[in-house]
């Protein structure tokens, strides 16, 4: 029977050990942060737990645009005054606060309550999953005792025939702007918050940074984001970074573009973050957003040979296999794509190679992604940039999202729908979605991407009147103007 000792509990590790006990091997998980890892923990589910919050307040925000008026009761016998007496913006003009506090408030510790407790259910529920597939689970710190041991802090050594690595991955710190958990944050800081903060810095404009600014302007924070490139979200569609970024002004926060940290400090109550050309940004907090290293100084890796890249990344090939035969690595320890559906997929492509299953290698060209801001962006294969650059061929269409009509009666006008596909052959190649629930919506072209569907398989397939998935198909029919109901969202 193949032994199996897996160092690190987070989704490659756990999605690797479920392989591994379903295909008859003794497998062990170390992990000494709980199962789940900081994707469940502390990372991935809190957050988005804590942007469903926001989500809601958006949605209270948008209701006098859709005729609903929020009320409060009137002083004296005098009827109610409706939301608007107070300012409340219908489209999210700058202002305040997004929601009068006398019809609805947001509950600081509730809210951080409700979003720890999910996080300690789901890990809770993965735990009992392994266990009940017959994971051995041990709460410990681990590192490398030879190409084929592990050894803990509780002073116990694991033999195995194979050994995945799946440390993940920790905020980077900036030296000039150390954390305190208290007002100088990173992500992981924000959960055990007393309070929204009043204004909050975000330094970074990466997708953590992005997210965080949107969820936090929505729970009725000002928000600055300082960004140090041209624009906010500067590794994304172009299109789809102009977008956030015009409804972030919009919506009140505070863009500084072209605009560096260079330290952050505590005054009082408050920060003050310190820019490199001389200006100077106050807040009540500061959360930094500027990246993740690897977790894996002190593992041992390579006293027995593992190499490691520039920024101490696992070197990695497309099976997940690292230098030392019988040694692999999966999820963000190893640099190859930051999120957790690549990370399982890379422990379950270990675990089927080093077990002698058939395996496809690694193909990140098929992956999607997600940005839940609001609106979100999903994203799947080729990008504008490929296209722009001459790396691949392709012809594009964007069909906006105000045109929709189950757009415009859910009162949305920002976002839209891009389709690249291959000329002449019509196979779709990538495409790019920002809409509500994108990350839902963007599921349709990534089976597109990943079975080499064309743009007429998609415009002769029904979609649902009214539904934001018909701007999909009608992408799809735009790019392949020979189809009879080219450039409609016809019901029929």
């Amino acid at each position: 029977m193949t032994r199996i000792v897996i160092l690190g509990g987070g989704p490659g590790g756990y999605e690797a050990a479920l392989v591994g006990a379903s295909l008859g091997a003794t497998v062990t998980v170390i992990d000494s942060d709980g199962i789940g890892g900081a994707c469940v923990l502390t990372d991935c589910v809190p957050s988005k737990a804590l942007i469903a919050t926001s989500e809601t307040m958006t949605n209270l925000a948008l209701a006098p645009g859709l005729g609903i008026q929020p009320h409060t009761p009137g002083a004296g016998g005098e009827p109610a005054l409706p939301a608007v007496a107070w300012g409340m913006p219908s489209s999210f003009e700058s202002g305040p606060a997004l929601t009068p506090p006398e019809v609805v408030s947001v509950e600081p510790e509730q809210v951080y309550e409700r979003v720890r407790e999910l996080a300690k259910a789901q890990s809770a529920d993965i735990e009992r999953r392994l266990e009940r597939e017959k994971v051995e689970v041990v709460h410990a710190e681990g590192r490398l005792a030879g190409p084929h041991a592990v050894e803990t802090s509780n002073g116990e050594t694991f033999v195995g025939d194979v050994i995945l690595i799946a440390t993940g991955a920790s905020p980077r710190d900036l030296p000039t702007a150390e954390p305190d958990g208290e007002r100088i944050l990173t992500w992981r800081h924000l959960y055990d918050l007393k309070e929204i903060p009043e204004h909050l810095v975000v330094v970074g404009s990466g997708v953590t940074g992005a997210e965080f600014a949107s969820a936090y302007r929505a729970l009725g924070a000002e928000v600055t984001l300082v960004s140090s490139r041209e624009r906010v979200l500067p590794g994304e569609d172009p299109d789809a970074a102009r977008v956030i970024e015009d409804v972030f002004v919009r919506r009140g926060i505070e863009v500084l573009n072209r605009s560096r940290a260079a330290s952050a400090r505590r005054i009082g109550d408050g920060v003050i973050v310190e820019l490199t050309d001389g200006r100077t940004v106050t807040g009540s907090h500061a959360l930094m957003a500027v990246g993740s290293v690897p977790r894996t100084k002190g593992l041992g890796l390579t006293d027995v040979g593992v190499r490691l890249g520039p920024g101490g990344h696992v070197n990695v090939d497309r099976m997940s296999r690292t230098s030392v035969p019988g040694v692999y690595a999966a999820g963000d320890c190893t640099g190859v794509f930051p999120l957790a559906s690549v990370a399982a997929m890379q422990g379950r492509i270990a675990m089927w190679h080093a077990l002698g299953e058939a395996v496809s290698p690694l193909r990140l060209g098929t992956v999607s992604s997600n940005i839940f801001t609001e609106p979100e962006i999903a994203t799947v294969g080729v990008t504008q940039v490929m296209k722009d650059t001459g790396a691949v061929a392709a012809e594009v269409t964007t069909v906006p999202l105000s045109r929709n009509p189950r757009a415009k009666m859910m009162g949305v006008e920002d976002g839209f729908v891009k389709l690249f596909c291959r000329p002449g052959s019509g196979s779709v190649l990538g495409g790019v979605i920002v809409a509500p629930r994108a990350s839902e919506l963007i599921l349709s072209v990534a089976l597109a991407v990943e079975n080499g569907l064309t743009v007429d398989q998609i415009a002769h397939t029904f979609s649902i009147y009214p539904s934001l998935s018909g701007s999909i198909t009608e992408a799809a029919r735009v790019l392949r103007p020979r189809d009879f109901f080219a450039g409609f969202d016809n019901p029929a």
